[in-house]
């Protein structure tokens, strides 16, 4: 079994919750998820089956889309609904629409972020979660973000009673972009604490909601021996690099992983790594070498036989 399976993960799971299910569903063991998605949230999940767990770290990579709820009145541990209240300031002045429309498209590009404290960054090699957990607090790395859009696209929910204010956003970003800490520093820039309280993600990579399937849908599939169908080759995992085609010559010398000279290429693709493609299919990925730049070396052989 080979290829990549679009997972609707549901909430209350964690990704590795979601692989474990999937080897007893799928009954094999190579299998791999292209980024972790918090058990309070649903939405996209790529799973990477057989060779196709070779792409797993190009795929983290890739863009991703949300839509959640942000909530201004009170801020917590986790800068999500879960956690406990850490500041609490009752909001007597609502925010104008204009007002929260500006300082949201003032976050859209390169913006640092300090990661929340329940994350998996590792800080002297133990994760930040595990500090948390511990009671115990460290000086967290500073993070560069990419913010392609983040828009709101609701009206304002108000609630007197409680003194918060929430609405609903869209947000495309790129890779290892932190929703929570985007929710909470855009509370401060209006003046208020504030936490993300709910998240979906819509789209990983080229993946969308409609190509999902859930884990009760995934079995169904499997019973009736329709799994094939469901999963996309993995050379969709690999779109946003640029790709050529080699004829069989340059083939042979491929599937043996041999150092090739950099006029092999277009210039224009040296860009970054490039999928050297045969007979339609995915075989190599080439990169400029490291110590001699005028070849290129492959850092990722997928497959050598066809």
């Amino acid at each position: 079994m080979e290829g990549i399976l679009p997972l609707w993960k549901e909430r209350g799971m964690t990704s590795h919750d979601c692989v474990f299910k999937l080897r007893k569903i799928l009954k094999t063991k190579k299998i791999g998820h292209t980024g972790t998605l918090d058990p309070d949230v649903d939405g996209v999940l790529p799973i990477c089956v057989g060779k196709a767990t070779k792409v797993v770290e190009y795929m983290m990579e890739t863009g991703k889309g949300y839509i959640g709820e942000i909530t201004l009145g009170y801020s917590t541990t986790t800068e999500d609904r879960s956690g406990e209240i850490v500041e609490q300031v009752s909001v007597k002045i609502v925010p104008s629409l204009e007002s929260i429309d500006e300082a949201m498209s003032n976050m859209v590009g390169k913006i640092t972020q300090i990661p929340p404290m329940y994350s998996a960054v590792k800080v002297n090699g133990k994760k930040l979660y595990e500090y948390a957990r511990a009671g115990e607090t460290v000086e967290r790395p500073v993070r560069i973000a990419d913010i392609k859009s983040f828009k709101r696209t609701s009206d304002l929910l108000v609630d007197e009673e409680q003194g918060t204010v929430s609405w609903k956003f869209e947000v495309a970003c790129g890779k290892g972009t932190y929703v929570r800490t985007l929710a909470v520093d855009l509370g401060a820039n209006l003046g208020y604490p504030a936490h993300m309280s709910d998240l979906t993600r819509i789209l990983s990579g080229t993946f969308k909601a409609s190509d999902c399937l859930t884990l009760a849908q995934v079995a169904k599939k499997m019973e009736q021996q329709e799994i094939e169908e469901a999963l996309f080759p993995l050379e969709f995992g690999l779109k946003e690099l640029g790709s050529f085609e080699i004829d069989q010559e340059l083939w042979d010398k491929v599937k043996n992983g041999t150092v090739l000279p950099i006029t092999t290429v277009p210039k224009e693709l040296l860009s970054k790594p490039i999928v050297f493609m045969y007979l339609q299919k995915a075989v190599s990925i080439y990169a400029i070498h490291p110590q001699k730049k005028e070849y290129l070396k492959p850092i990722k052989v997928l497959r050598n036989n066809l």
